[in-house]
C-alpha cells in the first residue's frame, strides 16, 4: 500500500477548541452528534469561527436527546467504517447517554464519545472558567466514573499541549480490535485556552494496530475436527459486522456442507438464499451435532432451554472468542481460535480444503440431508405465512412479509422489533442490523438516522416495538429527521404490551398467578395510543393500520412520502405472533 505523505499542519492563532474540530476533521470525523449545555461555549464559538472563516471541521448536529446521538454515531459507523464523535453536557449528558454506550461497548461498536467538564477555577481569570450557579453542584469528584465500565478507555484533557496525542489515542484504542467507545472530558477552561502556531501532522502518525490473525495450529485442529465430523454445524450472531466477511462465511459453509445458524443475530451474517443457510433455530439439530462452531456469538444457546450433547466439540472463534469483559459466560470450549475472522474463515477454508478428499463421503452425504432440511423449512415458512396472513389483530410475520416485499435487495432494515425475523430474507450484507447487545432500548430510532445519513441514498426502515419506541426519545429523533432532512421509514409493530417481559414473567413462573391472570402486571400498555401523531409534530407522514389486508397499501403509501423527502411512520396494531 502507497504511504500518504505526511506533512505539518500549523494553526496559527485562536483556542484548544479551535485545534480541536480542525484536528477532529482531519482525522475523518464527519459529524459531532451533540447535546449542548453551559459547557460548549468554547465549541460553539470556534463552531462560528469555522464557519466565518472556511475551516473544515465536523459538521454539527443538534440532537435533542442524548441517546440518540449515541445511536446516530453507532449508524454512520455501521455504514462507513469510520467511527464519529459525540459531545453530551458534562454529568448529566454522560448519564443520559449511558444505554447507547453499554450498547456499543457490548457490541464492539466504535464511538469517539466526549463530554463538557465543569469548569473548576472559581476565582476568575481563566477563560472559561465558573460563570454560573450551575457550575458547582454539578461538579463530581470522578465523572468519567460513570462510564469507565463501557469504555475501552477514559481520560481528561489537560491543556492544548495533548491535543494530538489524546485524539490520535482515543481513535487508536477504539478502532483497535475488539473495537468499541472511549471517552474524553474536555473542561472548558481548556477548550477556552489560547494556542499560538499549534501544529499536527497530517496525517496522522499514530496508526492504529493491525488486528490479531489465527494461530496455524489451531486452525489444523479445527480443520481436523470439522474434516472428521458427520454432522458439524455454525451458530453465528455477528459473523456479518465486516461486510466482506459474509462472503467469506458462504464460501467456507457451502464448499463443506456445514449448516449455517444466524441465532438471535445482529447483522445479516450468511445470505438467506444460500443452500447452507438453515434458518435461525440451532437447537432443533443439537441431537445430531458432533462438532459447533460457535463464530462471533457471545451466547450460541441458552443451557436452561437446550444445550448441545455432552460428546459434541465446541469452538469459539472471535477476535476475543472467550468474551474476557463479560464477568460469567461458562459455555463450553474445546478449542478457542483468537483472530479476525476474516482471516481465519480463509485460513480454516484452506485448511480444510487439504482434507476435503478424505472427508468427500461426508460432506456429499451431509449435503443431501441439508437439502431436504432448506425444503422443509420452506415450506414451513410458506404454511405459516399462509396462516397468518389475514390474521387479526395482524401478526408480526405479515408485518415482515410487507416489509420484504417492498425493502429491495439494498434497502437497510434496523429492526428493534423483538419478534422472530422469519419471514425477513436478506441476501447482501449491511441490509439487516438488529443491535442492542447491551439490552438497552430505544437505539433504533437514531440508528437508522445515522445510517441515512451515511447513505442518503438508501431507503432505511427502522422496524420498531411500541415500548422500544418510546424508549428511542421518539420527538428528539423525528426533529433530527426533520432538521437534517433525512426522511426514513418507522414501523411500529404495536402489541400494546412489553412482549418480552410478559413471555421471560411466563418462563419462570409457568403456573404463576400471573401466567393465570392472563395480564401480567406491569406488562401491558393502555390501548389508543396514535404513535402516528407524534411524526406529524414534526411535519412527517403518520398513518394507522389496524387491518392486515390493508397494510401493504399503506406502506406504499409511506414510501412514496419518504422518496419525496418527507419521513413516515406506521403504527400497525398487532398481536404478539
Amino acid at each position: 500500500m502507497e504511504q500518504q505523505r505526511v506533512t505539518i499542519k500549523t494553526i496559527e492563532s485562536g483556542t484548544v477548541a479551535d485545534a480541536y474540530l480542525a484536528l477532529l476533521a482531519d482525522r475523518g470525523i464527519d459529524y459531532l452528534f451533540a447535546n449542548a449545555g453551559t459547557d460548549f461555549a468554547p465549541i460553539i464559538e470556534a463552531y462560528a469561527k469555522a464557519q466565518a472563516h472556511g475551516t473544515k471541521v465536523p459538521k454539527p448536529v443538534t440532537v435533542p436527546h442524548e441517546n440518540v446521538a449515541i445511536a446516530m454515531a453507532q449508524g454512520y459507523y455501521l455504514q462507513t467504517g469510520r467511527p464519529q464523535a459525540v459531545m453530551v453536557h458534562v454529568n448529566v449528558g454522560t448519564a443520559n447517554a449511558l444505554c447507547g454506550l453499554i450498547n456499543g461497548w457490548r457490541g464492539n461498536i466504535p464511538v469517539l464519545f466526549t463530554s463538557g467538564r465543569t469548569p473548576y477555577s472559581e476565582e476568575g481569570g481563566l477563560p472559561g472558567g465558573r460563570s454560573g450557579e450551575i457550575h458547582w453542584p454539578q461538579e463530581m469528584r470522578d465523572q468519567r466514573a460513570m462510564a469507565r465500565e463501557f469504555v475501552k478507555w477514559d481520560y481528561e484533557l489537560p491543556n492544548g499541549q495533548v491535543l494530538e496525542s489524546a485524539v490520535d489515542r482515543a481513535l487508536n484504542i477504539a478502532m483497535t480490535e475488539p473495537r468499541g467507545p472511549v471517552y474524553m472530558t474536555l473542561p472548558r477552561e481548556t477548550l477556552a485556552a489560547p494556542i499560538e502556531n499549534f501544529r499536527y501532522a497530517s496525517p496522522s502518525r499514530h496508526r492504529t494496530p493491525s488486528p490479531a490473525f489465527p494461530d496455524s495450529n489451531a486452525i489444523d485442529e479445527a480443520a481436523d475436527l470439522l474434516a472428521g465430523a458427520e454432522f458439524p454445524l455454525i451458530i453465528t450472531r455477528s459473523a456479518g459486522r465486516v461486510e466482506s466477511d459474509v462472503a467469506k462465511l458462504a464460501a467456507l459453509a457451502e464448499r463443506f456442507a456445514i449448516p449455517v445458524f444466524e441465532r438471535k443475530h445482529h447483522f445479516m451474517c450468511m445470505p438467506a438464499n444460500s443452500p447452507m443457510h438453515l434458518g435461525h433455530n440451532p437447537e432443533s439439530y443439537f441431537d445430531v451435532a458432533d462438532v459447533i462452531v460457535v463464530l462471533e456469538s457471545d451466547v450460541p444457546w441458552v443451557p436452561k432451554h437446550k444445550a448441545p450433547r455432552p460428546d459434541c466439540k465446541i469452538i469459539h472463534i472471535r477476535m476475543d472468542p472467550i468474551f474476557a469483559n463479560y464477568p460469567l459466560r461458562g459455555f463450553p470450549c474445546d478449542l478457542a481460535i483468537t483472530g479476525i475472522i476474516g482471516a481465519t474463515l480463509p485460513a480454516l477454508t484452506e485448511a480444510l480444503a487439504a482434507r476435503e478428499k478424505q472427508a468427500l463421503l461426508r460432506i456429499d452425504s451431509r449435503r443431501k440431508r441439508l437439502a431436504e432440511a432448506r425444503e422443509k423449512l420452506n415450506a414451513r415458512v410458506s404454511a405459516n405465512l399462509e396462516k397468518v396472513k389475514n390474521g387479526s389483530p395482524i401478526h408480526p410475520g405479515w408485518i415482515n412479509h410487507c416489509i420484504n416485499r417492498v425493502k429491495g435487495d439494498d434497502g437497510i432494515i434496523v429492526k428493534e422489533a423483538l419478534t422472530p425475523s422469519e419471514h425477513l430474507n436478506f441476501t447482501k450484507p449491511g441490509t439487516f442490523y438488529s443491535l442492542g447487545q447491551g439490552g438497552a432500548l430505544g437505539w433504533g430510532l437514531g440508528t437508522a438516522l445515522g445510517m441515512k445519513a451515511a447513505a442518503p441514498d438508501k431507503l432505511v426502515i427502522c422496524a420498531v416495538g411500541d415500548g422500544s419506541y418510546m424508549f428511542g426519545n421518539p420527538i428528539p429523533a423525528h426533529y433530527v429527521g426533520k432538521a437534517e432532512k433525512l426522511p426514513t421509514l418507522t414501523i411500529i409493530y404495536n402489541n400494546e404490551m412489553w412482549n418480552a417481559v410478559r413471555r421471560n414473567t411466563r418462563d419462570v413462573y409457568p403456573d404463576g398467578y400471573a401466567a393465570r391472570s392472563n395480564r401480567e402486571p406491569l406488562t401491558y400498555f393502555e390501548p389508543g395510543t396514535h404513535y402516528e401523531k407524534a411524526i406529524e409534530a414534526l411535519d412527517g407522514y403518520g398513518e394507522k393500520v389496524e387491518d392486515a389486508a390493508a397494510l401493504p397499501a399503506a406502506l406504499d403509501r409511506a414510501l412514496e412520502r419518504v422518496s419525496g423527502g418527507q419521513q413516515a411512520l406506521l403504527n400497525v396494531v398487532c398481536g404478539t405472533g
